[in-house]
């Protein structure tokens, strides 16, 4: 069985091994989880696990006494999504994710998927969203040079060229300039987990993880492992 779960990040911190070695590791909230829907190729087209993680208001409203709509828990889960998860029999969640899986025939609607499905030693893949750096030069951004700083230099942390002016008489498009850095998907492959705390659903992985703390990350099985 393919292995997937979704996790919040917690934090970083630092372990020994049996050996006295210290492994730097990301704790990492996983789970429990439960299946929200099966997706098979029969109904939908393609083989799908679909889980839901952390529980989450139902968006109430109710009419005052002056006749003006009254909305409660404004940013809960509406009726839609709320009906999709009473035809699973669970709680509403607050986020769903979707673990294309070959074998999701194998999971049950409804059932717990919990930190325990790994193991110490498993290799994983991770992706989050990086942390948003707001807008930034080429220089941070993309480890560019600088130039000079003394000599009369006017040239310190700018660019640099850009293109020729005659031919092409353009700028190539995907050309590193200053811009907004950070808040995009990144995945980080093959990493391990060191322990696993089934008891408080808890994964501790050797490295850095992306994303801030108490962001959704979303792990899986490693899809090449190296090492």
């Amino acid at each position: 069985m393919k292995k997937g779960i979704l996790a919040t990040k917690v934090g970083m911190t630092q372990i020994f091994n049996e050996d006295g070695t210290l492994v730097p590791v990301t704790v990492l909230q996983a789970g429990p989880c439960v299946v929200t829907q099966i997706k098979t190729a029969e109904n939908d087209g393609y083989c799908a696990v679909q889980v839901g993680f952390v529980d989450k208001k139902e968006r109430i409203s109710n009419m005052d006494k002056g006749g003006k709509r009254e909305i409660i828990h404004r940013h809960g889960v509406g009726k839609a999504m709320k009906g999709h998860f009473d035809k699973a029999g669970v709680s509403c969640k607050r986020y769903v994710r979707e673990f294309k899986f070959e074998n999701a025939e194998e999971y049950t609607l409804g059932s717990e998927i919990k930190a325990d499905m790994f193991a110490a030693g498993d290799k994983i893949d991770a992706s989050a969203i990086s942390k948003g750096k707001g807008f930034q030069g080429a220089i941070k951004r993309h480890g560019q040079h600088r130039g000079p700083m003394t000599h009369g230099s006017k040239f310190h942390r700018h660019q640099g060229s850009n293109g020729a002016c005659s031919s092409p008489s353009r700028v190539f498009k995907g050309k590193g300039m200053p811009g907004h850095m950070g808040c995009v998907k990144v995945t980080v492959q093959n990493l391990e987990v060191v322990r696993v705390d089934a008891e408080n659903n808890l994964l501790l992985v050797k490295g850095a993880v992306p994303g801030p703390r108490k962001g959704l990350v979303t792990i899986k099985e490693a899809v090449k492992i190296i090492g």
